[in-house]
């Protein structure tokens, strides 16, 4: 069967011991069970290990020279078994919200993350703006996205992208021929939101928008959870949506996407992370994070003329939740 560890245990214990009894109670098995293991450990190495009488436990010279042998193999398999535990714990990884698979900012940020430093694991998890919030103050998330509205003085977050928005449209509706659609045309339009618990500050966003520009939209009384629900429904002729840039790459075909104008508003994403955290690894994706900011154009300033209080100019350095975004 060949020698297992507990038997170099055992024998390394009653070594220390030189009682059968004291011995057994160290590695709480009854007295009986380790003698049978000495002796099938004696068996396997082929020579006699102890002397032992009723009332006397010795090493035989043979069992000495085992001993020293014996402690380093044990020392060596507990000091593989730390490697490996330390191997686990300084893995580097990182825990990441992203909103929807249809929203491909994070994806980008992940994407040039992984490229320049593929030895970070990156664990993304999918949740709605609140819950990712929830998630990133309980410890569980490291980084999340989000425009935010409300954040603890605990939590700091970065401007990282000015998204336009614009109006998802079949591509045989009135708005598909043109090169942009002002905000007041969508005045005779059903607008479809998005799930409330999935993106609260975008719909506040666009309701916002819709209340600037002079009129009360007429809502899609539907729900939709995924952005290939809400391209189902636009294709169908029920409504049309209003979503930043950053979802097209989602846009299946006989869609056509199309930015308001008069004014052109921005949708601010912002990256939010937990200041007590202390993972070197958030720094790392902010860094690249920035740099994919810089060569993509994501903080171009604003047109003049062509803004919107609705977020835009927000500061694009570090901010805590007192400061405006």
């Amino acid at each position: 069967m060949g020698m297992e560890l507990r038997q170099l245990r055992y024998f390394v214990t009653l070594a220390e011991e030189l009682h059968f009894g004291r011995a057994a109670a160290r590695e709480h098995i009854v007295q009986s069970a380790l003698s049978q293991q000495i002796q099938r450990l004696e068996r396997e190495v082929g020579v006699r290990l102890l002397d032992r009488t009723t009332h006397h436990v010795a090493l035989t010279p043979a069992g000495a020279a085992f001993l020293v042998e014996a402690r380093q193999i044990l020392d060596h398999v507990g000091r593989a078994g730390q490697a490996a535990r330390n191997a686990v714990a300084s893995a580097p990884t990182l825990r990441v919200g992203i909103i929807d698979a249809g929203y491909d900012t994070m994806p980008q940020i992940l994407r040039e993350l992984q490229s320049n430093h593929p030895e970070i694991t990156i664990h993304q998890v999918e949740a709605g703006t609140p819950e990712q919030y929830r998630q990133l103050v309980g410890g569980r998330l490291d980084i999340a996205i989000a425009s935010p509205s409300r954040l603890s003085a605990e939590v700091t977050s970065e401007l990282i992208r000015l998204d336009p928005l614009g109006v998802l449209v079949p591509d045989d509706h009135r708005f598909a021929g043109l090169d942009d659609v002002p905000v007041a045309a969508l005045a005779d339009e059903v607008l479809l939101l998005g799930e409330e618990a999935q993106s609260p500050e975008l719909n506040r966003f666009v309701l916002a928008l819709c209340r600037e520009a002079g009129y009360t939209p007429t809502i899609y009384e539907g729900t939709v959870q995924s952005s290939r629900a809400a391209t189902d429904l636009v294709l169908q002729h029920r409504c049309v949506y209003c979503v930043p840039s950053s979802f097209r790459t989602s846009n299946r075909p006989g869609t056509i996407w199309r930015p308001l104008t008069e004014p052109a508003p921005r949708y601010p994403w912002s990256l939010l992370w937990y200041d007590a955290n202390a993972s070197p690894h958030i720094a790392t994706l902010l860094d690249n994070a920035r740099t994919l900011a810089q060569r993509l154009d994501w903080l171009d300033p604003v047109v003049p003329g062509a803004g919107s209080a609705l977020g835009e100019g927000a500061p694009s350095t570090p901010c805590h939740n007192d400061e405006a975004l």
